[in-house]
């Protein structure tokens, strides 16, 4: 069984869930019958996470990102999972980095500060100086973590076994879900992987028609030097961006610089999200940093997110339908959303989205919250049993953690004015696309290329109208019911004739019978008609359908 080489791991997650009082996940890890799920209040979740250790607390991140499977209350905890680890000893850190390195670490490196200045579940953070004198950062792997991880991953894969027994693990697809998280703890071992995402996301932001590609700054990855376990980038020099004084950092107007890093901010992210369709999905305020020389870094693309064009065309409706307060779109655009083909009550659907916008009708578009809109979508996309790709949870919280920071870094911000502008030039490119020539030569040829085909598609099908070899293949369901009601019907019809032919016939027998043998027919005729219309009348008694 998957818990034979975890038992010490399973005796220690069983000690902190009895000790955080979550009766369900014991019965769970001891083999115990697999009722229907009971989660604990979610500060206690958090606190079981935490208590578990790193590789938890970074399930807890993931977990947070899907409001499709867990409820707002929930999602608001597990957001404020930020890696709450203490940094590893510098001798056993100094292990792994010597390890990674092709060569010595003396000609490597002039100095490494071997005071961490992050830590986080997976690595922590050593600011260093290279041996031509260029300052990086390097960002090494926990020494015996990935042990740890595959340990734990095969306790998550059991218990998602267990659970996928239940009603719910089969209604949310339990085992699939866990499947993705697995996937995306490993990959987080390897930091080439980051690596790549930080330099995709670099080419990226380096051009734009929305912003200065000059004032926004992804690290340059020193790939010569970095590993599966070592990552070695530009240092950026900076704070925090909700730490800045902006006042004192460059001596620029707080208020206009204020606004202009906003709008920067949003823009940058808009173009993630709905040009380039691969975003940086953890923007909280310690991976945006704004640098001593008014720049503003981007730190940390461990977690990045992808959405192919139809998903971003979408995605723009979706925000148009949100400003409008238009239910009946929303929930249209949704189901376009889904990935699961189970079938949707649209009317229920359209109800739900109509009752959770309704209390907007009398908010300004000043004072929405277009993330926390988004998230109660995804609510009632989950209550209707609609299962969205997993995208759409980073999609959520990327769009949360970024109206959030800019809400605190610059309480007058004006959201709609910002996004305004971004989303008719969306709609224009979506249209029209880069090149308007381009695009509007391209229909040109397909509106030709369709009028050359319809006269030859409609003289084919007036050939098999004609000839009598055309066929329909309609499929439609529910109609077994009417088709039985229907037999029932018919039979009851014949019946009913025979029996008058029957009674007709004795009759006429009987009034012109001379001798014993035509009476005796005519007996019998009367004596099967009796019988038949009794069956009729039981049968029609027993269906229940005589009036």
């Amino acid at each position: 069984m998957f818990l034979t080489y975890t038992v010490p791991r399973q005796r220690e997650i069983i000690e902190v869930v009895l000790r955080n009082g979550w009766d369900y996940m014991r019965r769970l890890l001891t083999g115990g019958k697999a009722d229907e799920p009971q989660l604990p209040t979610p500060a206690v979740l958090k606190n079981i996470l935490v208590d578990l250790g790193p590789v938890y607390v970074k399930l807890g991140q993931l977990l947070s990102t899907r409001p499709d499977l867990l409820s707002a209350a929930y999602i608001d905890e597990l957001s404020t999972l930020q890696n709450e680890v203490p940094p590893v000893p510098w001798a056993e850190v100094e292990i792994v980095i010597r390890q990674q390195l092709k060569r010595p670490l003396e000609e490597t490196f002039k100095y490494i500060n071997p005071v961490a200045v992050a830590a986080g579940s997976i690595a922590q953070t050593h600011r260093a100086t290279l041996i031509d004198g260029r300052e990086v950062a390097l960002k090494v792997q926990r020494p015996g973590i990935d042990i740890t991880i595959v340990q734990d991953i095969a306790l998550i894969q059991g218990i998602a076994d267990l659970v996928a027994r239940t009603d719910f693990g089969q209604n949310y697809e339990i085992k699939s879900i866990a499947e993705e998280f697995t996937k995306a703890l490993e990959a987080e071992l390897d930091f080439t992987r980051e690596a790549g995402f930080t330099d995709q996301l670099r080419r990226n932001l380096s051009h734009s028609r929305w912003y200065e590609p000059q004032k926004i700054v992804v690290a340059e990855i020193y790939w010569h030097l970095t590993t599966e376990k070592l990552m070695v980038m530009e240092w950026l020099d900076g704070v925090p961006i909700l730490s800045a004084q902006l006042s004192s950092i460059n001596g620029k107007d707080p208020v206009a610089e204020r606004n202009a890093v906003t709008t920067l901010l949003f823009r940058a992210f808009f173009q993630q999200l709905y040009v380039d369709g691969f975003f940086h999905a953890d923007p909280h305020p310690g991976n945006i940093f704004y640098l001593t020389d008014g720049r503003v870094a981007l730190l940390d693309c461990g977690m990045v997110g992808r959405l192919d064009p139809r998903t971003q065309q979408i995605l723009t409706e979706m925000l148009l339908a949100i400003v409008d307060l238009d239910a009946g779109r929303c929930a249209q655009l949704t189901l376009q959303l889904a990935d699961s083909a189970q079938p949707v009550i649209l009317s229920r659907l359209e109800s739900d989205y109509d009752r959770m916008l309704r209390k907007y009708y009398n908010v300004s578009l000043t004072e929405m919250n277009f993330s926390q809109i988004f998230y109660e979508i995804l609510q009632v996309a989950r209550n209707n049993k609609i299962r969205l790709p997993g995208n759409m949870g980073l999609y959520a919280k990327t769009l949360a953690n970024l109206e959030g920071v800019a809400r605190t870094f610059n309480p007058e911000v004006n959201l709609f004015e910002e996004i305004q502008p971004l989303i008719t030039d969306l709609f224009r490119r979506q249209l029209l696309g880069d090149n308007p020539v381009r695009s509007l030569l391209r229909t040109a040829l397909d509106i030709k290329s369709l009028s050359l085909q319809s006269p030859r598609q409609i003289e084919l099908l007036l050939d098999r109208v004609t000839s009598e070899t055309l066929r329909w293949n309609l499929s439609l369901h529910g109609l077994d019911g009417v088709r039985r009601t229907m037999d029932d019907a018919a039979n009851r019809l014949s019946f009913s004739i025979l029996v008058g032919s029957l009674i007709m016939g004795a009759a006429i027998i009987s009034t012109k019978a001379q001798t014993t043998q035509l009476s005796f027919i005519s007996s019998v005729l009367f004596a099967v008609a009796s019988l038949l219309g009794l069956w009729l009348i039981i049968s029609i008694l027993r269906s229940g359908r005589l009036r």
